[in-house]
């Protein structure tokens, strides 16, 4: 661990900015109240990324301009999604490094970079960190060698340091925890190396581990029978994404990852239970409530970790309390969030691989879509037709907008003798590039699914999206460039150049009365706001 000393100058801003850095858990709950803060990794535990804040509109949003940039000291992939809270940011830089900055200016205010081993195993995936969580007046990280470390929000010094898994079988965090009451929530990355996945609840003062939910269920537990022989032991499943959270009905939603080996199912008989699925957890002891599976004995890398979207809408004449999502396998689709009942599916991107859903959300998959010795083109590629990077739901417009990859792959599959520590794939597949390939940001009707509007850019994207009160949506592309849209027609109304490729989650906040907006292009974080 290294912590850097600070200026002077620094420590009087900090001082200044972090007497009120305290967020108990009842502010969590309450973050719609204050948008002038952004409390959690998806803005809300419902994971809207919707900012109340109506400052920038459609009309006056041409003349965003840059406000201050933060300039990463480390090589590699902004994917970061900040916390802001009384006047300081916390981002984090790959691989494994914590940032407090001035919310005014930018100035740096300490610098936490944690120790990775000369060896650290990130298996398939870049080294990449997707934020920090904060409760009281802590915040949490997790790092590239599965530790989960907790930070004072004051001055970056090391209250604890926990091992979460051990990195020398492939197990790495890449993931934003999330706090809840009493508990940090944390996911772990390494399905591509044949671990069992799990999510697992921490003390946060003590670090302790306070209950681990295994996303592959062991013999005698329920869903072990959909793994053939002793399959289940290397299956996958890791938990690589944030969850949402219903604070009402105290369930915990994640979402989970493929089956391991990737793409020869052969080794794993079965629909592969809890892989490509949403499960929600009871949050005080971490017991499975319900489930509901995306894509049984997935053979195309389909994870389901995107971002879980809650809402409440009026369904066939009663209110539901409804789960929604943009499921990597380019379905949509919409859950009761209390039970877990498939409601509605549709797609909603380039599909070639299921003839529809039925009655219950199961796939009807057509004949010959497997990968094989060969290649088999089948859309979408393994990435899907959408990733990590969130989407944003807007009550103001009955929309939820999702960033889209347009790209079929040619799918191959070959043994796979499990080694641990080891890449365990079956397979591989090939994009299909060229001129079809591209990426949008498209609006999606909540309750429908249809399309409304659709804004195409020239290649598929890794940006999320943020929608606002002030009629917006926020996103970037892989060509640098950061972009308002219209929120009810998709309509392109202001554009930065960042000067690298944008993959991070937008999101807005509030200083000294004037809004901002925060992105990331390259290794550059920027704020943009109105001249004043």
């Amino acid at each position: 661990m290294i912590l850097r000393p600070l200026l002077l100058s620094g420590l009087l801003v900090l001082s200044m900015a972090s007497a009120k850095s305290q967020v108990p858990y009842e502010r969590l709950v309450s973050a719609d109240r204050e948008p002038q803060h952004w409390l959690t990794y998806s803005g809300n535990y419902s994971a809207h990324r919707y900012s109340r804040l109506s400052q920038i509109h459609r009309g006056n949003v041409s003349g965003l301009k840059v406000s201050w940039i933060h300039q990463s000291r480390t090589p590699g992939m902004i994917e970061t999604s900040p916390i802001v809270v009384d006047g300081l940011m916390y981002v984090t830089e790959p691989p494994s490094t914590v940032v407090a900055l001035d919310l005014r200016t930018g100035r740096e205010l300490w610098r936490y970079a944690h120790e990775l081993p000369p060896e650290v195993l990130h298996i398939e995936f870049p080294q990449v960190n997707r934020g920090v969580a904060i409760l009281d007046q802590t915040v949490f990280v997790g790092t590239l060698d599965a530790r989960l470390v907790a930070l004072d929000a004051k001055s970056g010094g090391v209250r604890w340091n926990g091992e979460v898994a051990d990195n020398k079988t492939g197990h790495s965090i890449t993931a934003t925890p999330l706090a809840i009451d009493g508990k940090i929530i944390v996911g772990i990355s390494g399905g591509e190396a044949g671990i069992r996945g799990f999510i697992d609840a921490y003390h946060p003062k003590t670090g302790k581990r306070l209950w681990r939910f295994r996303t592959i269920p062991a013999p005698g537990e329920p869903g072990n029978e959909t793994w053939g022989g002793d399959s289940w032991k290397t299956g996958g499943g890791a938990t690589w994404l944030t969850g949402s959270y219903d604070p009402e009905l105290k369930l915990l939603y994640w979402g989970l990852g493929n089956p391991a080996p990737d793409w020869n199912g052969d080794l794993r008989p079965g629909d592969n239970l809890y892989t490509a699925s949403v499960v929600a957890l009871d949050p005080s002891n971490g017991e499975l409530k319900w489930h509901f599976q995306f894509t049984p004995h997935d053979v195309h890398d389909w994870d389901a970790n995107q971002i879980p979207v809650l809402a409440e809408a009026d369904w066939e004449g009663r209110r539901r309390k409804l789960l929604v999502m943009a499921n990597r396998n380019a379905f949509y689709y919409i859950l009761d969030r209390k039970t877990g009942e498939f409601l509605h599916g549709i797609p909603y991107a380039r599909q070639t691989w299921a003839h529809g859903l039925d009655g219950e959300g199961r796939p009807q998959v057509l004949p010959n879509t497997e990968p094989s010795e060969e290649g088999t083109l089948v859309y979408p590629s393994l990435q899907g037709s959408t990733n990590w990077f969130s989407p944003s739901y807007s009550a103001a417009t009955g929309l939820l907008y999702v960033g889209i990859r347009e790209m079929g792959a040619y799918y191959f599959k070959m043994q796979a003798d499990y080694e641990p520590g080891k890449p365990f794939l079956g397979g591989g597949e090939q994009s299909l590039g060229g001129d079809e390939a591209h990426g949008a940001v498209r609006a999606l009707d909540l309750l429908t699914g249809k399309i409304k509007w659709n804004f195409r850019l020239h290649s598929p994207l890794w940006a999320g999206v943020m929608s606002t009160a002030g009629g917006l949506v926020f996103g970037g592309s892989n060509e640098g460039n950061i972009f308002a849209l219209d929120a009810e027609s998709g309509k392109a109304l202001w554009e930065f150049q960042g000067g690298g490729p944008v993959r991070t989650n937008p999101i807005s906040f509030e200083v000294d009365g004037g809004q901002r907006v925060f992105s990331a292009a390259g290794n550059l974080i920027l704020v943009f706001g109105l001249p004043q």
